[in-house]
C-alpha cells in the first residue's frame, strides 16, 4: 500500500455530530469511566478552537447545544469506547439527567488559551474520587489520565522529547500528489467510497428532518431533484444539506478528514455530484477525492486543526476545487492556477464555531470552487506575484495555512469575545 493511501485511510474517521462536542463528551466519558458513585463536579478546560467550535453546536440525540451540555451528556451517557460517536446512545432520560446537572451548576467550562492546537482537560469528581483526562493535538489523542492523584497513562513526556517531524504530506509536491492519484491502483482507493456513502446518508437524513431548512430549499432550487443536470446546483445541495444535518446534531455520522466532518463533506459530496451527473463511475470519484483529501491535509498541517479561519471552506474547498479540475481533464498547471484563485478569494473566511452558519460557508465554498476551477481550466487566474500567492503551489498552500496560524490568533480572540458577549 502506498504511504499516501495509508495516510488517507488512517485520517478518515466517522464522527457523529460536530467533532468538537464529540471530543468533549469522549474526554468526560473516559474520565467518568474510572469512577463510581454520585457525580459531584465536571470541570472542562479547552483551547479556543474547541471552546468556540462547540459553543452553540448541535449535539446528537439532544435538542441542547454547546460545551456544557456536551460535557454533561458525556458524564451521564457517554460511551468512551465509541470515540467521537460516544453520544450515539443518548436517550430522553439521559437528556433529563444532563439538564439536572447543568441546572445544579455541576458542569463548569473554561477557555484556557487562544491557540489552534487542540487541548481538552476533563476533570470529573464523584463521591468516591477524582479522575482527569487530557487530550492534545487531535480530538481523541489522550496524552494523560490521572485517577485519585495517580497517573495511569502519560504520553506527554515521551512526546515532549521528540523532535518535531515534518508532516508526511509536506514531503510531497502538488505534482507528486497528482502523479499518485493518477497512477495508484484504483482498488487501493476503493475504501474512500465508505466516506461517500456515509456522507450521502447524512444528507438524506437532513432532508427528512423537520429541523433543517437549507437542504429543502436547495432541493427546490435544483428542480426538486437530488441529482439534476446542473452540476453546481447538485453539488451545493448535497454539500449544504449534509453540513446542515451535521451541525444540527442529527443522528447520522459524517466521515471526517483532518478531524472534521464538515471538511470531509466538502471534500467528497461536490465531487460525488459531478461524477453522478456525468455518470463517470467510482474510479474517477475516488481518485478526485483522494486529491481533495491530500490538499486539505497539506493546508491544515500549516493552519492547525482548529483556527480562526474556516478550514472547511479554505482547505477542504481548495482540495475539492482541484478535484474538480481533475474531473474536467485538467493537469497540474491548471490545479496550480486553481489554487491561486482559491487563495486570492476565499482565504480569510472566519470560523465562528460549529453552527448553522457552516451550511452557508459550505455553499459559498462550493460555488467558489466551481468558479475557480472553471477560470483555471481556461487559463484565467491570479498571478503568483499578487497577494498571498506563492512562487509554487506548495508555497501558496503554505501561505493559506499561515494566514490562520499564527496570522489570525487575534481574530480568534475577538470571535470568542463576541460569542461570550451574547
Amino acid at each position: 500500500m502506498h504511504e499516501l493511501t495509508k495516510l488517507i485511510q488512517e485520517d478518515m474517521k466517522p464522527a457523529l455530530g460536530v467533532t468538537e462536542p464529540g471530543a468533549i463528551a469522549f474526554a468526560v466519558a473516559t474520565a467518568r469511566s474510572y469512577l463510581s458513585g454520585e457525580l459531584k463536579e465536571v470541570v472542562l478546560k479547552l483551547n479556543s478552537g474547541i471552546y468556540k467550535n462547540a459553543y452553540t453546536c448541535g449535539i446528537p440525540n439532544s435538542s441542547h447545544l454547546g460545551n456544557v451540555y456536551a460535557a454533561a451528556l458525556g458524564a451521564v451517557a457517554g460511551r468512551p469506547e465509541k470515540g467521537l460517536e460516544s453520544l450515539a446512545d443518548v436517550t430522553e432520560e439521559d437528556n433529563r439527567r444532563a439538564e439536572a446537572l447543568v441546572g445544579a451548576g455541576i458542569v463548569k467550562v473554561h477557555m484556557e488559551e487562544i491557540t489552534s492546537r487542540i487541548f481538552i482537560e476533563a476533570a470529573v469528581r464523584t463521591e468516591d474520587g477524582e479522575a482527569a483526562v487530557t487530550i492534545r493535538d487531535s480530538h481523541t489523542n489522550i496524552v494523560r489520565i490521572t485517577v485519585n492523584g495517580r497517573t495511569v497513562l502519560s504520553k506527554e513526556e515521551a512526546e515532549a522529547g521528540k523532535e518535531v517531524e515534518t508532516p508526511l504530506i509536506h514531503s510531497y509536491t502538488l505534482r507528486e500528489m497528482y502523479e499518485y492519484i493518477t497512477t495508484v491502483d484504483g482498488e487501493e482507493l476503493r475504501f474512500i467510497m465508505d466516506a461517500h456513502r456515509m456522507n450521502y446518508e447524512l444528507f438524506l437524513e437532513g432532508l427528512e428532518s423537520p429541523r433543517t431548512s437549507y437542504g429543502r430549499y436547495l432541493l427546490e432550487k435544483n428542480g426538486g431533484k437530488i441529482i439534476s443536470k446542473d452540476e453546481q446546483a447538485t453539488a451545493s445541495l448535497l454539500c449544504g444539506g449534509a453540513i446542515e444535518a451535521r451541525v444540527m446534531g442529527l443522528d447520522k455520522p459524517a466521515m471526517s478528514i483532518t478531524g472534521s466532518g464538515a471538511h470531509g463533506i466538502i471534500a467528497t459530496l461536490p465531487l460525488y455530484a459531478v461524477t453522478s451527473v456525468r455518470d463517470m463511475g467510482e474510479d474517477a470519484l475516488v481518485r478526485a477525492t483522494a486529491l481533495a483529501y491530500l490538499i486539505c491535509m497539506y493546508i491544515k498541517e500549516y493552519s492547525g486543526k482548529l483556527s480562526a479561519f474556516c478550514g472547511c471552506g479554505i482547505a477542504a474547498g481548495s482540495g475539492m476545487a482541484c478535484g474538480l479540475v481533475y474531473l474536467n481533464g485538467g493537469g497540474v498547471e491548471a490545479m496550480e492556477r486553481c489554487l491561486n484563485n482559491m487563495a486570492s478569494s476565499l482565504t480569510g473566511m472566519i470560523c465562528d464555531g460549529g453552527n448553522k452558519g457552516c451550511t452557508m460557508k459550505g455553499v459559498v465554498a462550493t460555488d467558489c470552487a466551481f468558479r475557480c476551477a472553471d477560470f483555471a481550466l481556461r487559463g484565467i487566474f491570479i498571478d503568483n506575484e499578487h497577494g498571498i500567492n506563492g512562487n509554487t503551489p506548495e508555497d501558496t498552500m503554505r501561505n493559506m495555512g499561515l494566514i490562520a496560524s499564527p496570522g489570525m490568533v487575534g481574530t480568534e480572540k475577538v470571535i470568542v469575545e463576541i460569542m461570550e458577549g451574547k
